[in-house]
């Protein structure tokens, strides 16, 4: 179906149609909201007031009061400390995952969609090797015997997250790539390498922008559950490691597992919703 006059309007009434209907997404509005949020607070952490996360102090296990707003844990630690720290650690993974992630997944679906042949075939089968096996024991398995630390985390997930990036773009590399404005520039002589990189990648990258906020979910919940089994990084304050910490204290200190287990719901759950709200506005179909 061809597109309307408005949908091929010029940049600036396009950008106000998709900033209509990012703004429409009212659950998306908050996501971002909320990510945003988190994002200040990774950048203020190391100034803002309040105890060390690592402190260890004689206030055990003190339930939720004005003097910790969250409680302390078997330690003595505060746990809003801890769960301020781990916002830190959770976004760098999610970041760095998801742009290693796409960056990998947008080069290499791009290559197989535009020019096919064995070479799409072998991508193609590789990305279903890796969509096949459940991801979670795989990064357990693989991180467990290269041992723990935050960049073997980012990498591992980097490293199983580009196949659904890949896949989305090669199915837009080979939309995009019949269409007649492809041939016109073809036609003009131009290299077929300069095509895809000035003409069909930027036209295709729409769906893989959402695709990318849902992989930072993905990671944040991956690195959480990694930190939970200890195959994370033991220095850093994460909210796995202290749910992991919680489990034992569930029925006398609810409050070691509930804060961190909310943290991680809350959290995966807004960039979810935020990659939805970014697919609605990126699509021009939807109605504004």
């Amino acid at each position: 179906m061809p597109l309307s006059i408005r949908e091929c309007a010029p940049p600036a009434f396009a950008m106000r149609r998709m900033w209509r209907r990012f703004l429409a997404y009212r659950a998306g509005v908050l996501a971002a909201a909320y990510v945003l949020l988190l994002v200040l607070v990774a950048l203020a952490t190391p100034f803002l007031p309040g105890p060390d996360p690592r402190q260890i102090s004689d206030e055990v296990m003190q339930a939720p009061s004005l003097a910790h707003l969250l409680g302390t844990d078997e330690l003595g630690r505060d746990v809003l400390s801890g769960i301020i720290h781990g916002i830190e650690v959770s976004l760098t993974v999610g970041f760095a995952a998801a742009l290693a992630a796409t960056i990998i997944g947008v080069v290499i679906g791009a290559a197989a969609g535009y020019y096919g042949g064995a070479l799409d075939l072998l991508v193609m089968r590789i990305a279903e090797i890796f969509q096949v096996v459940p991801s979670f024991i795989l990064a357990a398995v693989i991180v467990a015997l290269s041992g723990p630390g935050l960049t073997r985390v980012v990498t591992v997930i980097a490293l199983l997250a580009w196949p659904q990036v890949a896949r989305l773009m090669r199915g837009e590399v080979m939309r995009i790539k019949g269409l007649e404005f492809v041939d016109a520039v073809r036609c003009l002589g131009v290299r077929e390498p300069v095509i895809l990189a000035t003409e069909v990648v930027p036209n295709a990258l729409a769906p893989v922008l959402a695709a990318g906020t849902l992989i930072v979910a993905q990671a944040i919940l991956l690195e959480a559950a990694l930190s939970f089994l200890g195959l994370s990084s033991a220095d850093l304050v994460s909210w796995g490691r202290m749910l992991n910490s919680g489990q034992r204290f569930l029925y006398n200190a609810w409050w070691l597992s509930v804060f961190p287990g909310s943290a991680i719901f809350l959290t995966v759950l807004a960039f979810n919703l935020l990659g939805d709200a970014i697919g609605v506005a990126l699509n021009p179909r939807t109605e504004a």
